[in-house]
């Protein structure tokens, strides 16, 4: 029988692949970072050979480190960095550029004259989305627009488009399943999200040749096998999920009105709504969760919040400064000073996401004065990432018109107490951290298990889900509404800094 699940987890920064066994415990792991490519400012890339690549190694990696071989993985799980985009030769299988990241900026003009068309209403009824360069099907747009001759192909059917999922899932094949699941699909601008297809006028009015798209399936299926020679046996694919989508499921956030925070690269807060799409009326967005096989009942659909800049400031402090040789390093200088002494970071090398949606937004550190320290801008930094999420969650208990009891957290920054604790004080909320914090990895790997039957069903998965430790808020209301007050004051002179 079965021993494992295996978990491939391809990030903004890093590819990681861990190794899963019945009690949903990590046994096993392997992480390789990549290049990020910025060609100019505002333009984020990846080499999409080098995600491949990464990843494979990874998962041969992981396996090796369990003891596995493939007659022991049950099933793959896949979650992905979402809205980057890749476009590829059917033929060759071999990207025809870059691909263009979902920090990347480059069509906010485009967005931009769109809006001002008076047309976004319409998108964000169809795809529960605004019109912002976050998303894939302005991006994919403009790769048929600039590299030569992609256009043309594409509408002969030579080029193929998809999300990093599909792009993994293509090679992972051998190049004999082109698909997406739900959850990627609803993040590119292009699907329904009342029906999850594709929808003809989204097409018509982003001018997407059809036959680029991959199918489209639930997000925990059995979708295809391993080809010949990646793994020393075939393995069965049997879940594919978004990264914010899969940590929700990997936090257990089953039952409507729960949420989760994961804290990667950016920030991603989401709520579960239920079994239909609820519009946001506070500049959130309106997402698919998942769906556990072909049975609609199943279907769960979420509100999200976008951070941009998350645990990228960390790396920025790291490397674009050097205030430290290693991430870990930034809880321990930021307890050097009580406060940030003043010090407010705006942190929108991006722009800035829910619920300001400004592309045109920059970073800005304010308050600085001649006793300014490395350690108050580490703990300005901090925060920073605490108010943006505090900002989201309090635009989504607006939309949810109800409190949210309690948020769940994960992601690598989860890890940092001195932040989990800011974030329940700003909040005025509990901030629960899981015994696994590694859940967007995991959430792949229920979603694959439940389609093979290695896991019986959510319930199963409810019960293995265990409290690490609670954050609760110690701020008093006044010393709350001062420091968001400053927060706002500070975001308000970062806003449309690019004319």
């Amino acid at each position: 029988m079965s021993r494992f699940i295996l978990a491939l987890d391809q990030g903004t920064t890093s590819s990681r692949a861990i190794v899963f066994d019945h009690a949903g415990v990590a046994v096993a792991s392997s992480q390789q970072e990549f290049r990020q490519i910025f060609p100019q400012p505002g333009w984020v890339e990846h080499d999409a050979e080098e995600i491949w690549t990464t990843q494979l190694a990874c998962a041969r990696d992981a396996l090796a480190r369990a003891g596995a071989r493939a007659g022991d993985v049950a099933a793959i799980g896949v979650t992905n960095q979402r809205e980057t985009v890749v476009l590829w030769d059917r033929a060759t299988g071999r990207p025809v550029s870059n691909a263009i990241v979902w920090q990347d900026r480059r069509t906010a003009d485009v967005c931009s004259s769109l809006r001002a068309s008076g047309i976004e209403p319409e998108i964000t009824a169809r795809t529960g989305l605004l019109l912002d360069p976050y998303f894939s099907g302005t991006k994919l747009a403009w790769l048929l627009d600039h590299v030569p001759g992609a256009r043309a192909r594409a509408q002969r059917g030579e080029l193929a488009f998809g999300t990093v999922d599909s792009w993994l899932i293509w090679n992972l094949t051998g190049g004999r399943e082109h698909l997406t699941d739900m959850s990627n699909a609803s993040r590119t601008l292009l699907c329904n999200l009342a029906t999850l297809q594709w929808d003809d006028w989204l097409l018509q009015t982003f001018d997407i040749p059809p036959a680029l798209l991959p199918r489209i399936v639930p997000s925990s299926a059995v979708m295809g096998t391993t080809a010949p020679g990646l793994f020393d046996a075939p393995i069965v694919i049997a879940g594919s999920a978004g990264d914010q989508q899969a940590a929700t499921f990997g936090q257990a956030c089953f039952t409507p009105g729960m949420a989760k925070n994961t804290y990667g690269t950016g920030c991603f807060m989401l709520l579960n709504v239920g079994g239909a799409p609820q519009p946001s009326h506070n500049r959130l967005l309106a997402t698919a969760g998942w769906q556990l096989g072909t049975a609609e009942a199943s279907r769960c659909y979420a509100l999200e919040g976008s951070v941009f800049i998350g645990g990228a400031v960390v790396q920025w402090l790291r490397d674009g400064l050097g205030l430290f040789a290693r991430s870990e390093e930034v809880e321990a200088l930021a307890m050097q000073a009580p406060d940030a002494g003043g010090v407010t970071f705006v942190p929108a090398f991006a722009g800035l996401g829910a619920p300001h949606w400004d592309p045109n937004a920059r970073g800005l550190l304010i308050g600085l004065t001649r006793g300014t320290t490395r350690a108050h801008v580490a703990r300005a930094a901090l925060e920073a990432i605490a108010l943006q999420s505090a900002e989201v969650l309090d635009a989504m208990q607006r939309d949810a018109n109800q409190p949210i009891r309690e948020l769940r957290v994960d992601g690598g920054a989860a890890r940092n107490d001195l932040l989990m604790q800011f974030q329940a004080d700003v909040m005025g909320v509990p901030v629960v951290r899981p015994a696994v914090t590694e859940t967007t990895a995991l959430g792949a790997a229920y979603l694959a298990g439940l389609a093979v039957g290695f896991w019986r069903d959510q319930q199963e998965l409810a019960a293995l889900w265990r409290v690490e430790r609670r954050f609760e808020p110690t701020m008093t209301p006044k010393a709350r509404a001062d420091r968001l007050h400053q927060w706002q004051r500070a975001v308000a002179r970062a806003r449309d800094w690019i004319e």
